[in-house]
């Protein structure tokens, strides 16, 4: 009852066109979305890399990229639905993140929260834990309080290869590490470019001796 109150008052749209739709994803997008989709699952093979795989849904480029800066820097935080309900459809992906027991999103500083509003990485990480858990009886838990932003930085978008790496360094901070310890491990961020980000991150990560880390992230540049 309380939904359809909901749905009445704030109706659910496409993410993509913006038609109405209760899923936040209609069968026509759903289709542009799988031509655009690559799903790839890459083994890590550099040995400066502190994580074992890559799971990447999109090339960030089209409509894919539009959409995402959209998500980020234009106040549509609704996406995150859309975003989800494709990815968790692709059974590879799917079935891949089952494998994981601690979802961790990529933390962002107070000042670009209060600025944004959300964190972008926290509301898809949330709600891929709520689905698997609803639909597919898998507890993927999300963790919030072991990774943490502690240096405010320039939007690594807007800096070449070189300088992304130094506003990389130094950035994340580990806290409650037990939670972490002798566990499957899944880092979740927007976008994939150098990888300075999510290796710093992972890098924290592994100094709570996880079993395993990996990285799922929307689109890959």
């Amino acid at each position: 009852m309380l939904k359809k109150l909901q749905n009445l008052i704030y109706p659910q749209k496409c993410g993509i066109c913006g038609k109405l739709d209760e899923n936040s994803l209609c069968k026509k997008c759903q289709k542009i979305l799988e031509n655009e989709a690559i799903c790839e699952i890459e083994e890590n093979k550099n040995p400066y890399m502190d994580f074992c795989e890559l799971i990447s849904i999109f090339q960030y480029d089209g409509i894919v990229r539009e959409r995402i800066l959209d998500y980020k820097f234009n106040e549509k935080s609704y996406l995150y639905k859309t975003f989800v309900n494709f990815l968790l459809k692709q059974q590879k992906v799917f079935e891949k993140i089952k494998e994981y027991d601690i979802i961790v999103p990529v933390p962002i500083s107070r000042k670009r929260k209060r600025e944004r509003g959300y964190n972008q990485s926290l509301l898809v990480a949330r709600e891929i834990s709520r689905q698997l858990r609803k639909y597919a009886n898998k507890d993927l838990q999300l963790v919030t309080t072991s990774l943490y932003k502690i240096k405010n930085t320039i939007e690594q978008s807007k800096l070449n290869k070189e300088d992304r790496e130094k506003n990389a360094q130094g950035v994340y901070e580990l806290k409650n590490r037990q939670i972490l310890k002798n566990k499957n491990v899944l880092l979740f961020d927007d976008i994939y470019t150098t990888g300075n980000t999510a290796n710093s991150c992972c890098g924290e990560i592994k100094k709570a001796e996880p079993n395993n880390i990996g990285v799922l992230v929307l689109a890959k540049d």
